[in-house]
């Protein structure tokens, strides 16, 4: 199989038969691609995927890599049904579908990503437009970094898992999110974007249904951190 050649819009159709995809050799960056394609009405569901990516972004525009004829690296178009405070509940959401479909061993670092014995499996970041109604859609762009050809299936089963979670009761999602998260009961470090940078620290207890991380601080106040709004985290 030469290069990418298993990422091509007709080996996809195999997989993923009726969905709106744009596949490409290379690209700057999917996300983009993405986004104006969301922004000129692309459907739920709709699929950016490239071999190679020059400059892929995940989230707080962190710098991704993308090796050519291995890993996987695309952007998801989504429209949910979802008020714009709760925006990062896609992050939850999408975070818990790679999970089911990394296996055991695979574990959630909130915000952003999943890990297997601290090698990073795969990383999500979410880019929201809202709307007077709440979010209009957002692209979801994916990295995993060390997927092997042939990626099509790989591919389809993420779609797969995503589609179940989103279609499952927020209390189920957020339950086997908590238990697959390696950052539940840590005592964590946050950096927040804006400014310099201010910094929050405690430990973190639960998720919530926006998505952000519930933290039990030393004097005992409990303060919930939403992925937008951090720079990194790391342990306390």
């Amino acid at each position: 199989m030469t290069t990418g050649a298993d990422l091509t819009a007709a080996a996809l159709e195999a997989v993923l038969p009726g969905r709106p995809l744009r596949s490409y050799p290379a690209l700057l960056r999917t996300g983009s691609v993405a986004s104006e394609w969301a922004a000129a009405g692309a459907p739920d569901g709709s699929l950016v995927i490239a071999d190679y990516q020059v400059s892929p972004r995940g989230r707080a525009d962190r710098p991704w890599k993308v090796t050519p004829g291995r890993g996987l690296g695309f952007s998801l178009v989504m429209r949910p049904r979802l008020p714009a405070k709760r925006e990062d509940w896609l992050y939850t959401v999408v975070l818990a579908a790679l999970a089911d479909v990394c296996g055991a061993g695979a574990r959630i670092e909130w915000p952003d990503e999943l890990r297997r014995e601290g090698a990073m499996v795969a990383a999500v970041g979410v880019t929201a437009r809202l709307g007077a109604q709440g979010v209009k859609w957002a692209v979801v762009d994916f990295l995993l970094p060390a997927a092997e050809p042939p990626r099509g299936e790989l591919l389809a089963a993420i779609l797969g898992a995503i589609e179940a979670r989103q279609a499952s009761a927020p209390s189920a999602v957020l339950a086997d999110y908590d238990r697959s998260c390696a950052t539940i009961g840590r005592r964590v470090r946050m950096r927040l974007l804006g400014g310099t940078g201010p910094r929050v620290e405690g430990r973190a207890v639960a998720t919530l249904e926006d998505g952000a991380l519930l933290l039990e601080t030393a004097e005992g106040l409990r303060a919930p951190v939403r992925p937008q709004d951090v720079r990194e985290v790391e342990e306390a």
